[in-house]
């Protein structure tokens, strides 16, 4: 799919100024933006008219980050990346902290080769289920506190945790 739209979008050449080509948007997912607002996109093609491309998100360790943000903010839409991670890959890569559309295709790829070498999304998800599921199999007191839907690091129960427990179910007779 992506090899198909790369071979697309080789050719393809944007309609103001001077003739630029498009050669790789591999990592960004992009959308058709016709210039006159009023033509609909069908017509557009109809009449002959290239129809230039927007880029919307880049795509880095399998996530869409946004593209208004800054990288240091939106490299955290990744799962295992938080504020201290996203701040160490931004030092080892050597990319100044700018906006996410402003990133050339090189910033991108070392970026991406940067973020392959932690473990985030799916592999992080994978192991962190892997580990719940050794401590219930195990019925230790924290995998016993996981089974229950109870909460598992020491905190009181009589009154709080109701994100863990869920919605209160009233029992018949139980004040007094």
């Amino acid at each position: 799919m992506a090899n198909a739209l790369a071979t697309q979008m080789s050719g393809m050449r944007l309609p103001q100024g001077p003739a630029v080509v498009l050669r790789s948007f591999e990592g960004f997912r992009a959308s058709a933006v016709h210039r006159a607002a009023q033509l609909p996109v069908a017509r557009a093609q109809v009449f002959g008219q290239r129809i230039p491309l927007k880029i919307e998100c880049a795509r880095v360790g399998g996530v869409e980050i946004p593209n208004q943000k800054r990288i240091e903010y939106s490299l955290r839409y990744i799962y295992g990346i938080g504020p201290t991670t996203s701040k160490a890959i931004l030092a080892d890569t050597g990319i100044e902290n700018k906006r996410t559309r402003e990133l050339s295709e090189e910033e991108l790829t070392t970026l991406r080769e940067e973020v392959d070498k932690y473990t985030v999304e799916g592999d992080l998800r994978r192991f962190n289920n892997l580990n719940i599921k050794r401590l219930k199999e195990i019925q230790c007191y924290r995998g016993r506190r996981h089974i229950a839907s109870l909460p598992c690091r020491g905190q009181s129960t009589k009154t709080n945790a109701r994100t863990r427990k869920g919605k209160a179910k009233p029992i018949a007779g139980k004040k007094k």
